[in-house]
């Protein structure tokens, strides 16, 4: 990620992290999926993890102490400005924007990264 972003930014790595690993525990290993880095609002990356199956509802936990799986979605609200699901009739995208540096976020992404700007929020 540094590579595409030009600068660290561990929030947005824990959350492409976390959201590859509910594809790969509930959708299955193998799965394709897309990746997608953008600028997002309030000089802040948009991460987007989209997977071709819209049945895979996300739903947050409220794990006990010893379970092992389960938060996830917590590190997600946890650590993004906001968060959220887009489902078409390809599958779904979740979606996050986490804070960054403005200044080198600026420098780093041009605002045609990935070949378009960061879609607006889904429809409610």
């Amino acid at each position: 990620m540094r590579e595409h972003l030009g600068l660290p930014c561990p929030e947005a790595q824990l959350c492409v992290t976390e959201l590859l690993a509910n594809v790969i525990a509930h959708v299955g290993e193998g799965t394709p999926v897309t990746v997608r880095l953008a600028p997002g609002r309030d000089n802040g990356v948009r991460v987007e993890v989209t997977d071709p199956d819209p049945r895979a509802w996300l739903v947050a936990r409220h794990p006990g102490d010893d379970d092992e799986t389960g938060r996830g979605l917590l590190l997600l609200g946890a650590v993004a400005r906001r968060w959220g699901v887009w489902l078409t009739a390809a599958g779904k995208t979740v979606w996050c924007e986490v804070p960054t540096d403005a200044s080198a976020m600026r420098a780093a992404v041009p605002s045609n990264f990935a070949g378009t700007p960061a879609p607006a929020d889904p429809p409610h």
